[in-house]
């Protein structure tokens, strides 16, 4: 099979018939074999619906509904696990993604060699409450991730080899960030198209601001497993061990300080009225602490199933 098409959908029933529709038009136009993956995360719209009667027309629809609302990584997730075609195109269902992308999308997996490419939504119809904040949260994710050729990390529409699905895990809301997860897995080969963007015909957003706060934060726990999920000894270690030297100096100085006032007859006052013992003690105790935590997220993953897999490229 040629491609597999990746709908994650939520109350989505007025765009589903007019997509599908378009793909089945640009699928016969370039000769591709197909399938079409809707999954249904929790539509109370009577989705689902839909989605039956497609299915009932063209054999290539298939569908999973969730029994609730989980959320667009999950139903990534879903829909990679049961992508069959050497080429895994992703897009929303709510017509802002064109189809019309996909057979230059499928040029670049299968001719230029790319193990994905993300779409770029360089001129957007989206108010500037929404343009600005995206641009910069891209500009973030760019420096962290270090993939510097992509502006848009969060385009819906996408291009992936099949290798890429099946060797990845998308979940919470990791799916802005699945370019980094496949960077992670050693999918480098990363590019970049610029893409139409159109204007929602039916229905509303369902994202909200929250998901740049959230994105955020998912883009520091990204980071933090992908350089040190596997030795996190090496970052809270050296960080305790960093805070307990710096305090464990400063109460020695203190100390001495006293000492030395003792010696020359000099005033001087107890060590516990010294502001700077206490912050001293504190940042050896923190300093404990994470020496403390890291210690324990090396036991962790030494006890982890998964602490000596690794992803072979190829083998003779």
């Amino acid at each position: 099979m040629d491609i597999s098409i990746v709908v994650p959908l939520y109350n989505e029933a007025e765009s589903l018939p007019e997509l599908q529709a378009w793909i089945e038009r640009v699928m016969r136009d370039n000769g591709f074999s197909y399938e079409v993956i809707y999954v249904n995360d929790g539509s109370t719209d009577g989705s689902w619906e839909v989605i039956r009667s497609l299915a009932a027309a063209n054999p290539a629809v298939k569908g999973v509904a969730f029994r609730r609302n989980y959320g667009k990584s999950p139903a990534l997730n879903t829909g990679f696990r049961k992508a069959q075609g050497d080429v895994v195109i992703t897009m929303d269902a709510d017509l802002q993604d064109s189809p019309d992308e996909i057979p230059e999308l499928y040029r670049m997996i299968t001719e230029e060699g790319y193990d994905l490419v993300s779409g770029w939504k360089q001129k957007r119809y989206d108010p500037l409450s929404k343009t600005i904040p995206t641009k910069l949260f891209n500009a973030t994710a760019r420096r962290v991730s270090g993939i510097r050729n992509l502006h848009d990390f969060n385009c819906g529409l996408k291009a992936y080899r099949k290798s890429v699905v099946k060797h990845i895990e998308v979940y919470g809301d990791m799916h802005r960030y699945i370019p980094y997860l496949a960077k992670n897995a050693g999918f480098d080969k990363i590019g970049e198209k610029v893409v139409k963007h159109q204007a929602r015909k039916f229905g509303k957003t369902k994202f909200g601001l929250d998901r740049f706060v959230n994105g955020y934060l998912d883009l520091g726990t990204l980071w933090f497993t992908g350089k040190f999920g596997a030795k996190p000894m090496h970052l809270f270690g050296l960080l305790g061990s960093l805070m307990f030297f710096i305090g464990l100096v400063a109460v020695m100085v203190v100390g001495f300080g006293k000492l030395w006032a003792m010696h020359h007859g000099d005033h001087y006052t107890l060590v516990t009225n010294s502001p700077y013992f206490y912050i001293a003690l504190t940042m050896m105790v923190l300093g404990t602490q994470l020496f403390l935590a890291g210690f324990v997220g090396e036991l962790v993953v030494r006890n982890s199933p998964r602490r000596n897999e690794y992803e072979i490229r190829e083998e003779i």
